[in-house]
């Protein structure tokens, strides 16, 4: 099954998939609100403003299974990210990432390898993953991978389309 098919929903409830964002390379990060992680909301969106027009998005996709550090509701998500921190970038509906109920895109995704050649659950809020702009997931990053670390920028920049 390719990333395209996998229907998804935005946080505004209307349907959508990867296909939208064929084309162009996807930064995809499980992302929650009140995470000591969430400060890198900046870094997402300061990466969306400087590759947006090059062919490159961030999606953020709100996830509640770590510690319940993504309570809020669809518009409370949506109302924090943008007085926050300001962000532009598109977020998808609330899912789960890991488990018995785990969201079919993230049962593809947990498959990828890491650098270090470990594939298989979430281990937290902020864990990244590159596509580059035919889908194919290039890069995973584990949590505390900073948004504009030098590795995640190479990524990003290696797969911008042409």
């Amino acid at each position: 099954m390719s990333l395209y098919d996998i229907p998804l929903r935005t946080l505004t409830g209307e349907a959508t998939s990867l296909a939208d964002y064929r084309g162009k390379a996807v930064l995809l990060v499980n992302v929650a609100s009140k995470c000591g992680l969430t400060p890198q909301y900046a870094g997402l969106e300061r990466l969306q403003q400087s590759y947006g027009e090059k062919g490159f998005t961030v999606l953020g996709v709100p996830c509640n299974q770590f510690a319940g550090q993504e309570p809020g509701s669809s518009e409370e998500i949506q109302s924090f990210c943008s007085a926050t921190y300001g962000v532009t970038f598109p977020l998808l509906e609330k899912i789960e990432v890991n488990g018995e109920h785990r969201h079919p895109l993230y049962a593809e995704l947990t498959q990828v390898a890491d650098a270090e050649g470990e594939a298989g659950d979430i281990q937290w809020n902020f864990e990244k993953f590159v596509l580059d702009a035919q889908g194919e997931v290039v890069g995973r990053f584990r949590p505390r991978t900073e948004p504009e670390s030098p590795e995640l920028v190479a990524a990003i920049e290696a797969h911008l389309p042409a």
